[in-house]
């Protein structure tokens, strides 16, 4: 689940930025890192506001990433993965992810991140299984977007994600965001489970440099 400096990265976001190079290909020589970061204030009603961040560094296909308290509270995962992305009027990005996470909770990730972007239309996916060890069961987290920008500067959508950052008995949650989308800058307000008691609002900021 993303607040965002890591800009729907996935937000990071967390929305599909449109074709990279053609699987497979390697980068030009002197192609430059690309960054991003994205920062989440969560405010779920019945438990404390916390911060998620996310970074990520990429360099033609290679894709490197930094998450904190994203998983769990007080735990820190980092992943490495390779992307794929094709497309002209339909445009689509696949990024699988292995990583491993810890702090709090600890152990191996598999993982991925999706986008399909068609004229105003995107749908972004990220998932990931976490198979922790000292005896507690696997968990699959995910987050999904399907945006609709009526300006370039705009973007308004609906979201879920599966999380138990939350505690309780409730690990999905639904609801929609606006996005604001500045040059480089990003800022997105979601708000999930509406009406409920178990409401979480989430700003997020996020820039790409």
């Amino acid at each position: 689940m993303l607040p965002a400096v890591l800009l729907a990265v996935a937000a990071r976001a967390q929305e599909p930025n449109g074709a990279a190079p053609a699987p497979g290909t390697n980068p030009p020589h002197g192609e430059p890192w690309n960054f991003s970061a994205l920062t989440y204030w969560n405010m779920p009603r019945e438990a404390d506001n916390y911060v998620t961040g996310i970074v990520i560094a990429e360099h033609g296909n290679l894709h490197l990433e930094a998450r904190a308290n994203y998983e769990a509270m007080h735990a820190q995962s980092a992943f490495i993965g390779w992307t794929f992305a094709g497309g002209d009027t339909v445009q689509v990005k696949a990024t699988p992810l292995i990583g491993f996470v810890a702090g709090s909770i600890h152990g191996p990730i598999a993982g991925l991140e999706a986008g399909v972007t068609v004229h105003r239309f995107d749908y972004y996916l990220e998932a990931e299984y976490l198979n922790e060890q000292g005896g507690r069961p696997g968990y699959l987290y995910a987050w999904s977007e399907l945006g609709f920008r009526p300006r370039e500067w705009l973007r308004l959508g609906v979201a879920l994600q599966r999380t138990r950052i939350y505690g309780g008995e409730r690990d999905l949650q639904r609801g929609g965001f606006v996005q604001l989308i500045v040059r480089k800058y990003t800022a997105s307000f979601y708000w999930f489970n509406p009406g409920s008691p178990e409401r979480i609002l989430m700003l997020s900021l996020g820039v790409n440099f």
